[in-house]
């Protein structure tokens, strides 16, 4: 089980491309869908390479959803959902998976839990029986809850507690979002993953875990024709309820800039690193996101990005330099970048040497070369998504469960492809604002 970050999903929508010479609107993948009556949506993306399929559930809803004081419920109930039905005895469903020859796993966001099994093609039946079971009927008591507790608080020791730099990242979520849900952890706060309940689990699950808030994505060697009937066996007797409609709180308008410095002997290399505020694909203003992503990859995208020609190539200051922007959320997101001095160089410089940088850029703008480039190495890179039998169910299905659309995802190349310097330049002055920041430290810490 996992929680994994939002960059992870904007790397996977990044993955969506046409081969260099076709319609972008016939996309790679061709997903094919139909909802249930129900409700609930289901995605068939063909890839007949191997006989085998990826079998996923998207619940809309995450840690973003929570109710204040009961951070990382989502999460928790991710864990819980192993813990068995009347027919299905706890901890069974994994071992069955496994017996038979699949994998699984689940996975929570801000944004979306989901859960999935790779499996022959001649096992998807029995997974589709397992998967919607726990949907409908997940049995949960204290017997199994308390003990699964005590599994998240050691996973968020393990994870974030014991690990310098998620320590620092954490704090630097909550200094950037003032009042959107993103701004705390999506495991939850320690204080309050001990007061989670059974009752907490079970009102979590009743709430929003329901075939019309949920999407089916199968991957692989399958058609819609194959997949029809047993969504409707399996999925369609499942009666849908009226899910809480999302009405999160949103960022204020942010005046101060904002510094977090951290010591830790558990490190030996300081980083430097910086977020901005920033618009997604669905948030905020909408029209620099294509654009930023052209962006991040001229600043740091690789060994001819301008931060890395400047700070390790040219200026001998830093070991790494990096760029990083995620327009896939369904409120604000941010912008970063990020440096680690080599040693004996006073972060301080590598600081400014971004700054110059950054400067250099808002006063002068990007080149058409430098755009161009930018874009080909975006889209050349979305060619490895066909390389993976369940690449375009994750794709999909990460993009369906944050309120985009199949069209929005195939027509990515496109959108990148039509982005200009004029927009990119844009987008910096537009993102690019000290009031907006949030700049955090980390140093080693002296020990006698």
């Amino acid at each position: 089980m996992s929680f994994p970050l939002r960059g992870l999903v904007a790397a996977a929508l990044a993955l969506v491309a046409v081969v260099p010479g076709t319609q972008a609107r016939a996309g790679v993948f061709n997903p094919e869908t139909f909802t249930l009556p129900n409700g609930m949506q289901v995605v068939v993306v063909e890839n007949h390479r191997v006989p085998v399929v990826t079998h996923m559930v998207w619940y809309k809803c995450g840690s973003a959803d929570e109710e204040p004081g009961k951070s990382g419920i989502a999460h928790f109930l991710e864990h819980l959902m192993f813990k068995g039905t009347p027919s299905v005895p706890p901890g069974e469903f994994s071992k069955i998976v496994a017996r038979n020859g699949g994998q699984d796993n689940a996975f929570t966001s801000y944004d979306y839990t989901g859960y999935f099994q790779n499996v022959a093609k001649d096992r998807l039946e029995l997974v589709m029986k397992l998967e919607s079971d726990r949907m409908a009927n997940l049995t949960l008591t204290d017997a199994e809850v308390d003990p699964e507790r005590k599994v998240i608080l050691e996973e968020r020791r393990q994870t974030l507690d014991n690990s310098p730099a998620q320590r620092l990242g954490e704090q630097m979520r909550s200094a950037q979002f003032m009042n959107s849900p993103y701004g705390r952890s999506i495991i939850g706060w320690e204080h309050e993953m001990r007061g989670l309940t059974t009752r907490d689990a079970i009102d979590w699950h009743r709430r929003y875990y329901v075939p019309n808030n949920a999407i089916l994505v199968v991957g692989g060697d399958i058609t819609l024709a194959e997949l029809r009937p047993l969504a409707e066996k399996y999925y369609g007797g499942i009666a849908a309820r009226p899910v809480p409609k999302q009405a999160r709180p949103q960022e204020p308008t942010q005046h101060a800039a904002r510094r977090i410095s951290m010591e830790s002997a558990q490190v030996r290399q300081a980083s430097w690193r910086r977020t901005y505020l920033a618009p997604s694909l669905s948030r905020g203003a909408t029209e620099h996101a294509y654009p930023l992503q052209v962006l991040a990859e001229i600043l740091g995208g690789g060994a001819t990005s301008r931060l890395y020609r400047t700070l390790v190539m040219g200026g001998d200051l830093a070991v790494s330099a990096s760029a990083y922007y995620d327009p896939a959320a369904i409120d604000q997101t941010t912008f970063g970048v990020a440096g680690s001095p080599r040693i004996g160089v006073d972060v301080a410089k590598v600081e400014q040497a971004v700054d110059k940088v950054l400067a250099d850029l808002l006063e002068k703008g990007v080149t058409a070369d430098e755009v161009a480039s930018a874009k080909r190495r975006l889209q050349d890179s979305s060619v490895l998504g066909r390389d993976s039998f369940n690449g375009g169910a994750r794709i999909i299905g990460a993009a369906l469960a944050m309120g985009r659309t199949v069209d929005d995802v195939e027509a990515w190349p496109e959108r990148i492809g039509a982005v200009t310097p004029e927009q990119v330049l844009a987008a910096a002055r537009h993102v690019f604002k000290e009031n907006q920041s949030v700049t955090g430290i980390l140093l080693p810490k002296p020990t006698s």
